[in-house]
């Protein structure tokens, strides 16, 4: 067992999920009051609201799918500077890759990093969990809005 690994993965998926939370809830506070004034403007016809509850998703969801970089990012430069890839982008690909549980041809890691892979992997089915349930929350709550002013 590499303890090395551990420490490093471990400590990626601390600050990873730290900032995935970080952002989900600063968006879940700057969003419920503006959600909610889009879609109350619309009083007279409902149809008009759609254009706001679609802005909204597309909204958190590019938003999410930046920060699923960013933290592909983040592992990616741990994996170049413990000497995994030659190039930048190649760890980048391996990481986003890993993170989605993708298998990417060509791009092996040396046995003594597997174990950061692994951790990387569920790291990603954290992330992309939080991900979910806060898309999720979001149209739930533009549907419940929408429905509570018929």
């Amino acid at each position: 067992m590499n303890v090395a690994s551990w420490i490093v993965g471990l400590s990626l998926i601390v600050l990873t999920i730290t900032l995935h939370t970080t952002v989900v809830v600063m968006m879940a506070f700057g969003m419920e009051s503006r959600i909610r004034a889009r879609i109350e403007k619309h009083t007279l016809v409902p149809q008009k609201a759609i254009p706001a509850v679609i802005g909204s998703i597309g909204f958190v969801a590019v938003a999410l799918a930046l920060m699923h970089g960013l933290e592909g990012v983040l592992w990616a430069s741990a994996y170049r500077s413990l000497g995994a890839f030659d190039s930048f982008a190649d760890a980048s690909v391996y990481s986003l890759g890993t993170m989605i549980t993708l298998d990417i041809p060509g791009l092996v890691l040396p046995s003594r990093l597997r174990m950061i892979s692994a951790l990387e992997a569920v790291n990603g089915v954290m992330l992309f969990g939080i991900s979910t349930a806060f898309i999720f929350a979001v149209m739930q709550s533009c549907i419940s809005l929408l429905v509570r002013r018929r």
